[in-house]
């Protein structure tokens, strides 16, 4: 019959003990790790960065800023709704400036829907918008007698150009560059989280074996 010792009983049952604590460690692998980044990653990008919301708060303002040229155009005419009612009602290209109001309405609802609701990483929805009012512009301008109606025949159409191509330089140079620097220096953060656990869960299975194999050498 083998007699095993009080100290060595001892020893055998406080390393039992402090394997629970190591069986948890080990019991995270690269998978699981993996997993709870991909979640992270997950809720990350449910939210929409600074410069981006910048970005569409820049948009509401083109919009809310013509919007304001216009009332103010409309009550210089004459009165509000006088004017109003000839610019809409009997629209006439080449003297409203009811068009210059939609095409801002226009860019609004376009940028909001693609860089706000759908987060797109691209630069083709403002390049459209950009283009069709830069063409919009230059062919009311050309044809139109805007020029011939005081200072708002020059200020809308430049204000509405000039805020149109704000808008594409601020994304283009500002929103997507920005934001693909934030996303590469975070997938290199979070590797190097996953690369150091994994470290730790090796360091630790081996002072955990290191632990074992003493225990048997004082056992025996």
């Amino acid at each position: 019959m083998n007699w095993v010792p009080d100290d060595a009983e001892n020893a055998h049952s406080s390393s039992v003990e402090s394997c629970p604590s190591l069986r948890d460690v080990q019991s995270i692998n690269p998978a699981q790790l993996m997993a709870r980044i991909e979640s992270y990653e997950g809720r990350e990008k449910k939210g929409i960065s600074d410069v981006r919301r910048t970005f569409c708060l820049f948009v509401t303002f083109d919009l809310l800023f013509v919007t304001l040229l216009w009332i103010i155009e409309l009550n210089v005419k004459g009165g509000i709704e006088t004017t109003l009612e000839k610019e809409v009602l009997q629209y006439d290209y080449s003297s409203s400036y009811f068009d210059i109001f939609l095409l801002a309405v226009f860019r609004f609802k376009v940028l909001i829907l693609a860089y706000a609701m759908c987060r797109l990483r691209h630069w083709w929805a403002i390049a459209f918008t950009t283009a069709v009012t830069s063409a919009f512009l230059l062919a009311k301008v050309i044809i139109s007698q805007l020029f011939s109606q005081g200072a708002f025949g020059y200020v809308l159409p430049i204000i509405s150009f000039i805020l149109a191509w704000i808008e594409t330089w601020f994304l283009d140079f500002k929103v997507l560059p920005q934001e693909a620097e934030e996303e590469n220096s975070g997938k290199g953060t979070r590797r190097s989280i996953v690369e150091s656990l994994l470290h730790a869960q090796i360091e630790t299975r081996a002072s955990m074996n290191f632990s074992l194999f003493k225990m048997r050498q004082q056992v025996i």
